[in-house]
């Protein structure tokens, strides 16, 4: 190209010359025969004399001559790139062919040998490579968790081989198993009864989840069509629910927890109850039917690994276990982790659930004091209080709802086996004075004492303080207890840190993420189970904070998530045990600051909750939620009801109505009743005689 510009430069003033000496020869032939010729001979139209001239000569070689060098120059040129070209996209792809060879060994130990090897070899040829294209490089670096930082740029010139890399990590023997379980996305609790199973599956999703996070992050999906935000109940009730209508939906669940989705009211249940002493390590128990079961939903052999979930050809439900979403981009459709990991979404559930609440004293207290204190919530909780309890004197549960009552009653009953003194205090009159009526209240208190419990009633926390190896515990009216550790049974607070980044409204009154009647927030966005603060169509805008709601809520979001477009119509129950002899299930809004109307009878041997599971040879009652979702601080005045068994409340039926409409129902003892109870709630009975309402529950006041 440098030729062809000199020889330019020297043709062009010629070229110009000749140009100017045509045109005043054509003038001047005009102007001496009076006209314009209609043609001029070659000999007018050169700078020489007639008949051409060396210069003109030189003109055309010269031209000629550049012409036929340029055009040699550029075919020698292009054809010589081509051959370096194809020389080298042979030398890159030779090197990615021994990568992959290492991703098909059925073997992981050849796996991690061929890797570390092939890895630094190539490092010296790597810089050559910067000119070729290098989008593919940010895939391929998403699927080999141990490359160097050397080794992207490598792999990012082979474009062809980008399917074939993706696909290997999953390890050959894994595929198999997301087809056969993802076929039947309904088969719920029953599989988790195989042991067998969770044995043979040790790459579970929490598994692949733990380590190193720098390299956790290669293995997390940029896109999930369906992300489910929180690893609760809730999550994993939407999760079933959209692959149920979308059988090959890919779902994705980010949670916080190192385990898969499991029940948690088994925690403060049946698990206490267990003669298994390794129950903190199998996590399995028996509920009051004498079944067998493990806390978790489905075995690890039901999930599928995160890094399979895009090229998984059945879809599947996947998840990436200690992580934090910390930043949610609504318009952008994607979320931040806390290793600044973005994932892109198509549909999206948050369920966040609650954090439990502590008192400011004990917070205020200082270290020594908050390491023996128990927020009770997750599985680690369990493990932790289960030990505590074996190797202390004393512990004391501050709070008298669902979970501290509950808690109490399964600490009372180890009370004589370790030598455990075992204290209750709240500042109610009696046991789930929020909830209960006055009279029921106090019953319940009186039975809890029975099972070994200290019950310090109407007690308000001045200060905690760490002395002399213990704790002590200073109320306002002057009373002083001491005890070797404390659990913090005070309610849930509910999980609202993505609002602010997220743009989402969150509710001043019963707070969470406010949502309308189909639990949405946003067009693509859904919320549910603690962490929802919803309309109900027949009761108004509530917030629940109980298993079952949980599951409603996740199964209504998850079929809104697929374009059903339902409303929140179904009135979810809860319920709690004191104990395999006294239980009770409740609907609505159960509120003790409310009217009530209460109903009782004799109760006989077939009404209790062991006598329930056994009759129904189901474990439902061992899937509800355990926490306390009233928040009057109003004792009721209601005078117990009349009648030859008003102390004796063995079976009956609360009503709570709210102008004079029954808005609330406690089945106390009686079991398997709850349609009706929904149906009486559905239709707005009105205050008439609900003793006769009372009936339909066999609860009759004679």
């Amino acid at each position: 190209m440098l030729k062809c510009r000199t020889v330019w430069k020297k043709l062009a003033p010629l070229a110009r010359a000749s140009s100017t000496l045509c045109r005043q020869n054509v003038r001047r032939t005009a102007l001496n025969n009076g006209r314009t010729p209609a043609y001029v001979s070659a000999a007018h139209m050169s700078s020489g004399p007639a008949g051409g001239g060396r210069a003109n000569q030189m003109y055309v070689l010269l031209v000629g001559a550049a012409c036929v060098g340029g055009g040699v120059y550029t075919y020698r040129t292009v054809k010589g790139d081509g051959q370096r070209y194809q020389e080298r996209i042979e030398e890159i792809s030779s090197r990615p062919n021994k990568t992959q060879a290492s991703y098909i060994q059925t073997e992981p130990p050849a796996v991690e040998a061929t890797e570390t090897e092939a890895v630094p070899e190539p490092e010296p040829e790597a810089a050559p490579s910067s000119g070729e294209p290098s989008p593919p490089a940010a895939d391929v670096e998403a699927v080999i968790p141990t490359e160097t930082t050397e080794a992207p740029p490598e792999t990012s010139e082979a474009p062809p081989e980008e399917p074939v890399v993706e696909v290997p990590p999953e390890e050959a023997a894994e595929p198999p198993a997301a087809p056969v379980v993802e076929e039947e996305p309904s088969a719920a609790e029953p599989v988790v009864e195989a042991p067998p199973e969770e044995a043979a599956e040790p790459p579970a999703a929490p598994v692949v989840e733990e380590g190193d996070s720098a390299a956790a992050s290669l293995k997390v999906p940029s896109h999930a069509p369906y992300l489910l935000i929180g690893g609760g109940t809730a999550s994993f009730a939407a999760a079933r629910s959209i692959r149920a209508r979308d059988p090959g939906a890919k779902v994705l669940i980010v949670t916080e927890e190192p385990d898969a989705p499991y029940m948690r009211p088994p925690l403060s249940k049946e698990l206490w109850f267990s003669d298994d002493p390794s129950v903190t390590e199998t996590l399995r128990f028996k509920q009051w039917n004498g079944k067998e079961r493990s806390i978790f939903f489905q075995p690890p052999s039901f999930y599928i690994t995160a890094e399979e979930l895009s090229s998984a050809e059945n879809g599947g439900v996947a998840i990436l276990t200690n992580r934090k979403v910390v930043h949610m981009d609504v318009r952008g459709n994607k979320i931040k982790l806390d290793d600044d990991t973005e994932i892109s979404y198509d549909k999206c559930l948050i369920a966040t659930g609650g954090v439990p609440r502590n008192l400011q004293v004990i917070e205020r207290a200082g270290e020594e004091v908050m390491q023996k204190t128990t927020l009770f919530r997750k599985i680690e909780d369990f493990k932790e209080l289960d030990k505590v309890s074996r190797n202390v004197k004393s512990i004391t549960i501050i709070g008298g709802g669902f979970l501290g009552s509950e808690l109490a009653c399964a600490l009372g009953r180890r009370s004589s086996e370790f030598d455990l003194e075992v204290i209750q205090m709240y500042p109610e009159k009696g046991n789930m004075g929020k909830v209960l009526p006055e009279y029921l209240s106090n019953w319940t208190t009186e039975k809890v004492k029975s099972e070994g419990v200290k019950i310090i009633s109407e007690a308000l926390v001045k200060s905690v303080v760490s002395k002399d190896d213990q704790l002590e515990i200073q109320l306002k009216d002057g009373r002083l207890v001491k005890t070797d550790h404390i659990v913090a049974a005070v309610g849930l607070e509910p999980n609202v840190d993505l609002a602010k980044s997220a743009g989402l409204e969150v509710d001043s009154d019963f707070g969470g993420f406010r949502v309308n009647a189909e639990l949405q927030a946003r067009s693509n966005i859904w919320v549910a189970g603690d962490a929802a603060c919803f309309y109900d169509i027949r009761l108004g805008r509530r917030r629940v904070e109980h298993h079952d709601h949980a599951v409603v809520s996740g199964r209504l979001a998850g079929e809104n998530m697929t374009g059903a477009n339902k409303p929140y119509w179904h009135q979810s129950m809860f319920w709690s045990d004191l104990g395999p002899d006294v239980g009770y299930e409740a609907i609505g809004i159960v509120d003790s600051s409310l009217p009530t109307v209460g109903v009782f009878a004799k109760a006989t041997a077939k009404d209790t909750p062991r006598a329930a599971t056994e009759l129904s040879g189901t474990g439902i009652r061992s899937e509800s939620e355990t926490e306390d979702t009233a928040t009057s601080p109003v004792a009721s005045s209601t005078p117990a009801p009349s009648g030859s068994h008003k102390d004796e409340y063995g079976k009956g039926v609360i009503f709570y109505l709210r102008d004079k409409v029954v808005v609330g129902i406690i089945l106390w003892n009686v079991f398997n009743r709850m349609p009706i109870a929904r149906k009486i709630i559905k239709d707005g009975e009105e205050h008439s005689d609900l003793n006769e309402v009372a009936k339909l529950f066999n609860i009759h006041d004679d």
